[in-house]
């Protein structure tokens, strides 16, 4: 696994071993951040200088991304300790300790947040049907900016029940990922 690319393009990020915990494959991320990059209106939506929140984020190969292509800040967001570690060990690889805020923390049961974000990052564990109440209670925790960009990866061929205040925008299917693009709209 590495960083697609940016800043960091090439740079290798660790993994925990086993099957707790499954990193999106470079080809989805590479193809989630060339639609984030070219499927918005300048004015509308850019990466380069957004805050950013990766919930559930496990190795943090999406929020790391986001910071190699531009983005101010990321704040990472899970509630395991072996993820955490990787975590950890990632961003100081990179040197990036001082774009990241790490939250030991469930995404459907999220502390306040002390600023909101312009793009959200979710990929919880598939089939946990996670990523409704999360996107709900991140947004009414102050998480998700109004107008902000989500991309909610999940397992193809399931339907995504979108909360509301979110409106889907696209969806694409890269081998056994699907990945939802919405729109907060509150």
């Amino acid at each position: 696994m590495r960083i697609v690319a940016g800043t960091w393009r090439g740079r290798k990020l660790a993994a925990p071993e086993g099957r707790d915990v499954r990193p999106t494959s470079d080809r989805t991320r590479e193809a989630i951040f060339n639609k984030l990059a070219h499927g918005w209106d300048a004015d509308d939506f850019t990466l380069h200088g957004a805050r950013v929140l990766d919930a559930f984020a496990g190795t943090g190969a999406l929020g790391l991304e986001a910071l190699s292509r531009g983005g101010a800040h990321v704040t990472f967001m899970d509630a395991s300790p072996d993820s955490l570690q990787v975590l950890h060990a990632n961003v100081e690889a990179l040197a990036a300790q001082r774009q990241v805020s790490i939250v030991r923390g469930d995404a459907t049961r999220p502390p306040p947040a002390p600023e909101a974000c312009r793009l959200v990052l979710m990929d919880p564990p598939y089939a946990s049907g996670l990523e409704t109440p999360a996107l709900t209670a991140l947004a009414a925790q102050g998480w998700i900016a109004p107008g902000a960009v989500v991309v909610v990866e999940m397992p193809a061929g399931r339907d995504m029940v979108v909360p509301a205040g979110f409106t889907a925008v696209d969806t694409r299917t890269y081998g056994r990922a699907q990945v939802s693009f919405l729109r907060y709209l509150p």
